[in-house]
């Protein structure tokens, strides 16, 4: 199998799989599976870089839900890094920006967890 398609960046541990500019049932499906591909790579958190992305739908959010569970029982940490309003309000309104941790920047979703830090 083909690793993914999407650009993936290493910060030290942190893993940073840069989004397309619009996410929809027609790359969701091949999403998921380079997020989860990023995720087999053991980063200590995999950053979800959705800066550019002006478009998502709910195939964007369950790619990133379902990489968020599994990231979890693999005790990895998931930040996504949201500048659109519309893609913030469709992570809000589906209740998804309660569950995974969400920046506004890459530059502090790059920075070390609080309990990290203190």
């Amino acid at each position: 199998m083909q690793s993914g398609h999407l650009p993936v960046q290493w910060h030290g541990q942190l893993a940073v799989v840069t989004m397309p500019e619009e996410i929809d049932m027609s790359n969701g499906a091949a999403i998921q599976e380079d997020l989860l591909s990023a995720l087999g790579q053991r980063p200590a958190a995999l950053v979800v870089d959705m800066t550019s992305t002006t478009f998502c739908d709910s195939a964007g959010v369950r790619a990133v839900m379902i990489t968020g569970r599994q990231a979890a029982a693999a005790g990895c940490g998931l930040r996504l890094v949201i500048g659109s309003p519309g893609v913030m309000r469709v992570f809000s309104i589906t209740g998804a920006d309660q569950v995974v941790e969400v920046h506004d920047h890459l530059a502090s979703a790059l920075d070390p967890a609080p309990e990290e830090s203190a």
